[in-house]
């Protein structure tokens, strides 16, 4: 079997476990306004998130790459509505959450969509106890009735996640990093969502640890039936837990495809030479492969450039991309592209 079928029939699989879209974002739009002058004046917006359109199924795991600044973490953010959207639509089961009041949004959103952040230590109050952080949801939601049920239903979620339920009087400052991860996975558990965005959950840990915690998200996705959007700029560990990736650059989405066909096969120039620098561990030690050095620095994204925003630091950039912006549409089954070299 070819290695063009051999990725096609991985496909093929990976496509039957998933069916129903839960997520389905449409030319997502994140602009901040510069404002400059005493009176304050709008000159200007940042561009984090720049018409980003994507699916997410039930059960699956989207990863999205890409290096700092690329708008990746704005767009987790957007999509939980911790920040209000510019433009577009965000479609989960079914509602627009982007056109929901703020007194709709606990029922629909909050409730079926969670966050890990980054940093563990910043996203816990060092003020509350254990208990009162795991606590808190359950009261503004009204879920379970007594005290007595909800501190049951915290140490369930405690053990589930790999801490004792002796440790719920504690603080924040008396866990270590890796167990502070585990509290805000907790949390976001608590609720019982459907979608959970993982926000760099990793990134601050030691390699042990951020073994720990992956292998803890795929047990929990497959008991609780989990679907996943994991943001980070560590390839190797998007390849692990993902099912399919999405590579972002200046606040727009360049690639989405399945992992297989992505990690072995990378079509836009930008993806590539974020690959070439991951090394592959095979028998008898790490591949040699042939790094692509990107020429230029990272665009403003106040300013970014016309036509494709990659084109600027592109190996194969063209006439047409300084003054034409690709089109970011399907160029086999299953894999999205936005370049010029595939029209």
């Amino acid at each position: 079997m070819s290695k063009a079928n051999i990725l096609l029939s991985q496909r093929e699989k990976a496509n039957e476990r998933f069916h129903e879209n839960l997520l389905d974002v449409q030319k997502l739009k994140m602009h901040f306004p510069i404002k400059t002058g005493i009176l304050q004046r709008t000159t200007g917006s940042v561009k984090a998130v720049d018409d980003v359109s994507f699916t997410v199924k039930k059960g699956e795991t989207l990863g999205i790459v890409g290096e700092s600044g690329c708008g990746k973490s704005t767009l987790g953010r957007a999509l939980i509505r911790l920040y209000e959207p510019t433009d577009g639509k965000i479609l989960f089961g079914g509602n627009d959450v982007t056109k929901l009041k703020e007194r709709d949004l606990g029922p629909v959103l909050r409730r079926n969509m969670q966050m890990v952040f980054q940093d563990p230590n910043a996203s816990l109050n060092p003020r509350k106890s254990l208990g009162s952080i795991l606590m808190e949801p359950l009261r503004v939601h009204g879920i379970l009735n007594s005290r007595e049920e909800r501190m049951d239903h915290i140490a369930e979620i405690l053990q589930t996640v790999g801490l004792h339920p002796t440790v719920i009087n504690n603080y924040p400052h008396e866990f270590s990093g890796g167990q502070r991860q585990r509290i805000g996975i907790a949390r976001a558990l608590i609720l019982n969502p459907e979608l959970i965005i993982a926000d760099e959950a990793v990134s601050a840990l030691d390699v042990s640890i951020q073994a720990q915690i992956v292998n803890l998200l795929e047990d929990l996705q497959e008991k609780f039936n989990l679907t996943y959007i994991f943001i980070s700029h560590d390839l190797s560990v998007v390849r692990h837990i993902s099912d399919r990736v999405g590579v972002m650059y200046l606040g727009k989405l360049m690639e989405l495809s399945d992992k297989e066909s992505l990690y072995d096969e990378p079509l836009h120039p930008y993806t590539q030479s974020l690959l070439s620098a991951v090394p592959v561990i095979r028998k008898g030690g790490a591949v040699k492969r042939d790094r692509i050095i990107l020429k230029g620095d990272l665009p403003s994204p106040a300013n970014p450039p016309g036509g494709c925003v990659f084109h600027t630091r592109c190996p194969y950039a063209m006439p047409q991309c300084g003054s034409e912006e690709p089109v970011f549409r399907e160029v086999v089954p299953g894999r999205h592209v936005a370049c010029h070299l595939f029209n």
